[in-house]
């Protein structure tokens, strides 16, 4: 699976998250644990999904960006660890939100 194939696929799972994320919200089920992303879900749903396709777009893009303009083995070395790691970073961000409050299996 080729770098630009990943990418589309990380878009399209942001999406989806996006999607349950509202469902589970509105039905009592969840509450989304980011401050600021609970602040645009409680505003307004497109808000929120705005955001959230916002934030895939710009990974998509960075991606997709690196897989055609990188033709150096050395600087897509580099770029690629990067990459995972802001990924990472973004992640972990949504996931605790402003706090850095979880419970992973207590």
């Amino acid at each position: 699976m080729g770098a630009l194939s990943k990418a589309i696929l990380l878009f399209a799972l942001n999406w989806l998250d996006a999607q349950l994320t509202i469902l589970w919200v509105r039905l009592n089920v969840a509450t989304e644990g980011n401050g600021f992303m609970a602040h645009l879900l409680n505003r307004s749903e497109g808000s929120f999904l705005s955001v959230k396709l916002a934030i895939g777009a710009l990974a998509l893009a960075r991606a997709a960006t690196t897989a055609v303009a990188t033709h150096n083995a050395w600087l897509s070395a580099i770029l690629t660890p990067f990459l995972v790691y802001a990924l990472a970073a973004l992640g972990l961000n949504i996931l605790t939100g402003y706090n850095g409050q979880i419970s992973l299996g207590h």
